[in-house]
């Protein structure tokens, strides 16, 4: 019982090093500009979208190999690879090195977050919801503890110092939370732990899918459109925050609070819906968040711009309910799917926020650049939330998914009988 919670305990922490990495980037845009003065908003930004697709397009393969592997060695990487690509990113000097480190750096973070997730998924059956929270909550809401920091590192000694510093921070406590972490040996299924009853709200399959198994049921396919549509106003405003707060005319001083604020409203969202979830039901702690998702979004644009503070409320908000889809996710891979094969399936989830990225990161700046506004960019995004929360409704709506045994499998089977 106790080995678990020091496996939680270190995720957590490593999760929370990898934060930086995605929600203090906005920081750097503007002084990467200043410091590159023909680096236009779109190139730079196609940075972040390198990022984010390196950190998920590359975790069907490792996932898989975490499964049977462990995740001990894969975190030890993403520690490397981390400290490397983000601390190098301060001396690039041209747009295609920064491309190359900021992709570096989402290659480590893949290998830490799927390392951690794989804790939640295997370790915990009995709190699944809850205990993704707080593991993606470290994601979600570390970089809070950081933002102020960064934020007089920026104005002191510039981006290159920003850089340099966190990156071999990161880097050092990321290999040290790894060798602790490793997955459940056999003895764990017959554990008091595993035995856990669940709630009665959850629907919970007793088959265990391989990914291949996985990727033939619709279900699936559904799943992974709405992690799509609901990533990309989130993603938009990760990436884009600064820039759009400079646009309002705010002060310098309510954007980076409202920057370590919501990174904490996005931790608390993924715990809180998680938990939720225990009691409501995979699906509709899903419903309920994207669906606010949307207004919410579109509250920053209408709202946003009356003052700081409602700048400040708005991102709070829109965080809060984004965050949810990051415990919800892994969780309902869970237990659609089982836990056999739970880190190579959520993988092959989790690529859906490198195709959300395109939308989130660079297409967003292109339409900035194209209109002059991001008008488009937010009430887009903001349908797109809408959208994902009907399709989780009809995810429920869906019987449970079932394995679509090979042919021959079959003829032996009724040979038999």
């Amino acid at each position: 019982m106790q080995k678990r919670w020091i496996q939680f305990g270190c995720a957590v922490v490593a999760m929370v090093m990898i934060a930086n990495l995605q929600y203090a980037w906005t920081l750097f845009v503007r002084p990467l500009q200043q410091g590159h003065k023909d680096w236009k908003i779109g190139s730079v930004q196609l940075a972040f979208t390198l990022f984010i697709f390196f950190e998920t397009w590359i975790t069907p393969v490792e996932g898989w190999m975490i499964d049977r592997l462990g995740p001990r060695l894969f975190l030890t990487l993403g520690g490397v690879f981390c400290g490397i690509g983000w601390t190098a990113m301060g001396f690039a000097q041209t747009l295609t090195q920064l491309w190359i480190w900021y992709a570096l750096a989402g290659v480590g973070a893949a290998f830490v977050y799927s390392g951690s997730i794989a804790t939640a998924l295997k370790w915990f059956p009995d709190k699944r919801g809850i205990v993704s929270g707080f593991i993606t909550a470290g994601f979600g809401a570390g970089s809070m503890l950081f933002i102020p920091l960064i934020a007089v590192i920026l104005k002191q000694s510039g981006y290159e110092t920003a850089f340099l510093y966190t990156g071999i921070a990161q880097g050092i406590i990321i290999i040290l939370a790894a060798q602790v972490l490793h997955n459940p040996g056999p003895d764990f299924k017959v554990s008091a732990a595993a035995k856990k009853p669940i709630s009665p709200k959850l629907r919970r399959n007793i088959e265990q899918f391989n990914s291949a198994q996985m990727l033939a049921t619709p279900q699936f396919w559904v799943l992974y459109v709405a992690f799509v549509l609901t990533s990309v106003g989130g993603l938009m405003i990760t990436a884009q925050a600064g820039p759009v707060g400079r646009g309002m005319a705010l002060p310098a001083a309510a954007i980076v609070v409202a920057l370590a604020l919501s990174r904490g409203a996005n931790g608390a969202g993924r715990i809180f819906w998680g938990w939720i979830s225990e009691y409501l039901g995979r699906e509709m702690a899903m419903f309920i968040p994207f669906t606010l998702q949307a207004f919410c979004i579109v509250s920053v644009l209408t709202l946003g711009r009356i003052s700081g503070t409602w700048f400040i409320v708005t991102m709070f908000a829109v965080y809060f309910t984004w965050g949810s889809m990051f415990s919800l996710f892994p969780a309902i891979i869970g237990d659609y799917f089982g836990a056999d094969h739970a880190t190579s399936n959520y993988g092959f989830l989790y690529t859906a926020k490198g195709v959300a990225s395109i939308g989130g990161g660079w297409i967003a700046a292109l339409l900035f650049q194209k209109f002059g506004n991001w008008n488009a960019a937010f009430y887009g995004t903001a349908a797109l939330a809408l959208v994902s929360g009907l399709l989780v409704l009809l995810a429920k709506a869906m019987p449970l998914p079932a394995r679509r045994e090979p042919e021959a499998d079959v003829l032996l089977a009724k040979t038999a009988s």
